[in-house]
């Protein structure tokens, strides 16, 4: 059963990086556009600043699974590493335990305030375009983290020897 967990979990977290690197490479086409067309028609592309906030915060929500399932984030393993593998079992349990909680609440929150913005029509100052989907998008990353977070939690629980 974990096994199928883990391979989901590692499906859900390449998808949403692959998603990440299109709206990275939209990001990059847009700034280059921006500063071509500054330079050479003296106009910036109106809205840059939003749609670069707005795709930074999409790349950044969608890399966070694929991150966590290649143990790219910073850790403490350095304080835990000289203890007993019991208690760094223990660590590692009650750490992806806690930040598992977090990230759903963090997406439950998310999710709300997207709802929120869909409820009043809500649009961005610039373009005036709606930017709820972006904020949905943000509440997908944290819920794709915390689901990869429990499968760590139940992977450490299960695992015969401790890391």
């Amino acid at each position: 059963m974990i096994d199928i967990l883990d391979r989901i979990s590692g499906v859900i977290a390449k998808v949403l990086t692959g998603l990440a690197g299109l709206f990275l490479v939209a990001m990059m086409v847009l700034a280059c556009t921006n500063m071509v067309t500054r330079a050479v028609f003296s106009a910036p592309i109106q809205g840059t600043y939003e749609l670069m906030g707005f795709f930074g915060a999409v790349v950044a929500a969608f890399s966070l699974a694929f991150a966590q399932r290649n143990k790219a984030h910073v850790a403490v393993g350095i304080l835990l590493a000289r203890f007993p593998a019991p208690i760094r079992r223990t660590g590692d349990v009650l750490a992806n335990a806690i930040s598992c909680a977090f990230f759903v609440i963090a997406g439950l929150e998310t999710w709300k305030w997207a709802g929120f913005l869909v409820q009043t029509g809500e649009v961005s100052e610039t373009l005036q375009i709606v930017y709820h989907p972006f904020v949905f998008a943000a509440a997908a990353g944290c819920f794709a983290l915390a689901f990869v977070l429990a499968v760590d939690t139940l992977k450490t629980l299960t695992a015969k020897k401790v890391a």
